[in-house]
């Protein structure tokens, strides 16, 4: 499979309201009102790599404002590059970096969507061999990251008056699978947080999105999960026909956040086709029962 940076990343709509009835007139510029209409504002986590590199690219393409924000400097000054988007270096573990992100965030104008991809799985370990260090790093980033950047950015967002909170769980979230014990924890954890979230957001103007992705094949997530065993994370796409990609899931947090704001996409589960649930993963080619093969004569069947 090509790496997410070789993959066409053309915007899969005309870009004209007119034109495309499925494209949301205010999905890139803020509705009117007293004084000049201004681009929509999103602040993407995680964006140095992955789903949320593709997140900001995706996004980008439609006319929004991205703050980009990740650890490593030299990929956000890139994707800086390549996307015009505005680099935040910093970690969602820390307060003063959040609240650095924020007040950048804020001089921009106003903040409209939050995107909550910072998140990572570490180890296979199970429960019994559990390293409770590999744990709390999990739980650091994918859980206490994702609310301490909502908790910072949710009066901006209340502010913008059509706020959304983005939440990448994952179906790991929604199931559990062998060897995936501390990763699926902070996944649940993260459920509980986006669910507990939108009760106690009901009747603002604020929607909370629920993002949760199955197998999706990034250069770095099972690299890192095997702690740097090449062989380890290949196996985990290995035979997998079209395993997701980080454009599949923008193009669907794109999706998500770009319909007219009385629509809410609370929860959305995305997976490939060879994949039924977490633990049914079909690895060959997809072929249909009963139907010959696409070189065999059907007279021969």
């Amino acid at each position: 499979m090509a790496p997410v940076s070789d993959l066409d990343t053309t915007p899969v709509t005309t870009g004209d309201p007119a034109a495309d009835p499925a494209i949301d007139p205010s999905a890139g510029t803020r509705p009117g009102g007293p004084g000049p209409a201004g681009p929509l504002r999103a602040v993407v986590t995680g964006a140095s790599s992955g789903i949320g590199e593709a997140c900001v690219r995706h996004l980008r393409a439609r006319g929004w404002d991205v703050v980009a924000f990740a650890r490593r400097a030299d990929r956000l000054a890139d994707l800086a590059a390549r996307t015009g988007a505005h680099p935040v270096v910093g970690d969602v573990t820390s307060d003063d970096d959040v609240a650095r992100l924020v007040a950048e965030a804020r001089a921009r104008g106003p903040v409209h969507a939050l995107l909550n991809v910072a998140g990572f799985a570490l180890g296979v370990d199970h429960v019994d061999a559990a390293r409770i260090d590999e744990w709390r790093a999990m739980y650091e980033t994918n859980v206490l990251g994702t609310v301490r950047a909502t908790k910072a950015f949710l009066p901006l967002l209340r502010a913008s008056r059509r706020g959304d909170v983005v939440l990448m769980t994952s179906t790991a979230g929604h199931d559990t699978y062998v060897g995936g014990s501390g990763y699926v924890a902070s996944k649940h954890a993260l459920l509980g947080v986006a669910r507990t979230l939108r009760l106690e957001l009901v009747g603002e103007p604020v929607r909370v999105i629920e993002i949760a992705p199955g197998l999706v094949h990034t250069p770095e997530f099972s690299l890192h999960r095997y702690h740097g065993d090449q062989g380890g994370a290949d196996a985990v796409y290995a035979g997998v026909e079209n395993p997701l990609t980080a454009d599949d899931v923008a193009d669907v947090v794109t999706f998500a956040v770009t319909r007219p704001h009385h629509v809410n996409i609370d929860s959305l589960v995305l997976r490939p086709v060879a994949q039924a649930s977490t633990s049914s993963l079909w690895r060959g080619p997809l072929e249909p029962k009963g139907v010959p093969a696409a070189d065999e004569d059907p007279r021969d069947a």
